[in-house]
């Protein structure tokens, strides 16, 4: 039973398009498409929705960690939210206080300044969409780690701060 009145809808965000008629400006990406990037063979990104494609109101990417692949500890963003939704396999999703298992359909949604961290544990493969908001360039973030070993530990911690992306001990 749903409780919403349909004579008292909520209020919308700001009209964005003005234009007296509609575009075709959809984009379909097949889900055959092959990874975006690799990184290291642990983890293949599929950059479905980015800053730019979305004029910044998010980025959504599919992610791929190989069985026993890792994930980063700890950490919290300060300009946008990140939300998990777990598509396969078994991933292990910190929520501020406990690392607990998350299964196929499971979903964390991280405010901004909020503690998470995800990894893949188990001896399979595992896939999950990541979701921004506000949209950022997270493409270069997720690219940058096999630069990192070239940077001295003040760049390196310079780059985590560029990146938002804030480790918590």
């Amino acid at each position: 039973m749903s409780l919403w009145d349909p004579r008292n809808v909520p209020p919308y965000p700001p009209v964005r398009y003005t234009k007296d008629e509609p575009e075709v400006s959809a984009r379909l990406r097949r889900g055959t498409n092959p990874p975006d990037y690799d990184s290291f063979g642990l983890v293949k990104y599929h950059y479905l929705a980015n800053q730019q494609s979305t004029d910044g109101d998010y980025g959504l990417y599919r992610v791929e960690i190989a069985a026993r692949g890792g994930g980063p500890g700890p950490h919290f963003h300060r300009t946008m939210s990140e939300a998990f939704f777990v598509i396969s396999g078994s991933v292990r999703l910190y929520d501020g206080n406990d690392w607990v298992d998350g299964n196929p359909n499971d979903f964390l949604y991280v405010p901004p300044g909020g503690i998470h961290g995800f990894r893949n544990e188990a001896d399979a493969p595992a896939a999950l969409l990541m979701l921004f908001a506000p949209g950022a360039p997270r493409e270069a973030y997720f690219e940058g780690f096999e630069h990192l070993a070239e940077l001295s530990d003040e760049e390196r911690a310079e780059w985590f701060v560029k990146n938002d992306n804030y480790l918590v001990e």
